[in-house]
């Protein structure tokens, strides 16, 4: 029984190895970008990164991918924030340059926010972009802070 199933399993190891070699996806370089605090005011080394894709017609795509990807399903409809944050409001925890938002969708982040990066296309990707930057900041957001005012009052 042996014989059998070394060369199954030979066969299954070549296969495997052939659809990593296909999966195979090119980082995109590093940015540097206002938005980031650097160590000793010193800029790390990298380029900028633009959107190539701007306008009406890349916003309607990025938003039907928005949806199709179900990134709604965690930062809500029109990407005004759920679960997910707020990716309209003009504030930005990694930073809210077209390179920074490429990067937080091609690499994901922290506590929550999946890589993309094997799943979707660089168009595909710097669509979203177009989407989430044609959207309107809102002029009341719900993540507003609100600081203790006069007799402990809240203020905006």
């Amino acid at each position: 029984m042996k014989r059998f199933l070394l060369p199954a399993l030979a066969l299954s190891v070549t296969i495997a190895c052939r659809r990593e070699a296909e999966r195979t996806v090119v980082a995109p370089p590093s940015i540097a970008y206002e938005q980031h605090v650097n160590a000793g005011k010193a800029q790390p080394a990298g380029g900028t990164m633009e959107n190539p894709f701007k306008g009406k017609d890349a916003a309607s795509e990025g938003e039907k991918l928005f949806s199709a990807m179900n990134c709604d399903g965690c930062h809500g409809g029109g990407a005004t924030g759920w679960v997910g944050p707020s990716l309209v409001d003009g504030r930005w925890r990694y930073g809210g340059a077209d390179g920074a938002l490429y990067h937080s969708i091609f690499y994901g982040r922290p506590r929550g926010m999946p890589a993309y990066g094997g799943l979707l296309s660089t168009d595909a990707i710097w669509k979203m972009v177009a989407y989430l930057r044609a959207q309107p900041i809102p002029a009341d957001v719900p993540t507003e802070s609100w600081d203790s005012g006069p007799k402990g009052t809240p203020k905006r």
